[in-house]
């Protein structure tokens, strides 16, 4: 079966909860959360939940497992705490979660970012993907600036998100 034919099945009604990872921003200042909200609706997609946690491993974690609990939600969308401070742990957060890694993200969201908007400093990009078979969800995480946010949203995730769940549910 193609590509195209898969995405005909997909879903139409996708559940998205967007966690923003954040010590500094707020509801009003949360732009690149907003975004993602806003870019959902334009496709049609439903942003069902959303908050902002501290960029503390354990309210990372309880925010996605929250998601990942709630029938009211299919995919989970986390922005920041992806570089490679210190105090960045998201990716290791999630990572925890994964069971099955959907490996080509990360390295397609570094390609676009090298060559459509950072350049060399794509290298210190952290995103990534992957399914939670325990859950039948997936989850999306990537690099808080509007910018990544846009360019993931737009190019990688928007796109695939019904594919992505059709995969996940086909065998229920």
């Amino acid at each position: 079966m193609s590509n195209l034919q898969h995405k005909k099945e997909a879903p139409s009604i996708i559940k998205c909860k967007i966690i923003t990872v954040s010590d500094t921003r707020t509801a009003v200042t949360d732009k690149s959360g907003q975004l993602m909200k806003n870019l959902l609706e334009d496709y049609n997609y439903i942003a069902a939940d959303y908050g902002i946690v501290k960029d503390e491993k354990t309210a990372i974690h309880d925010a996605v497992l929250d998601g990942l609990r709630s029938n009211d939600i299919d995919i989970i969308l986390t922005n920041g705490g992806t570089g490679i401070a210190k105090r960045d742990v998201t990716i290791e957060v999630v990572k925890d979660f994964i069971e099955k890694e959907i490996s080509g993200f990360g390295e397609l969201f570094r390609m676009l970012s090298y060559t459509e908007d950072i350049g060399s400093a794509a290298i210190l990009s952290r995103a990534i993907a992957g399914v939670t078979y325990t859950y039948n969800k997936a989850i999306f995480s990537v690099p808080g600036s509007s910018g990544a946010v846009k360019l993931a949203m737009e190019k990688l995730i928007i796109p695939e998100l019904g594919h992505v769940m059709r995969e996940i549910k086909k065998d229920l």
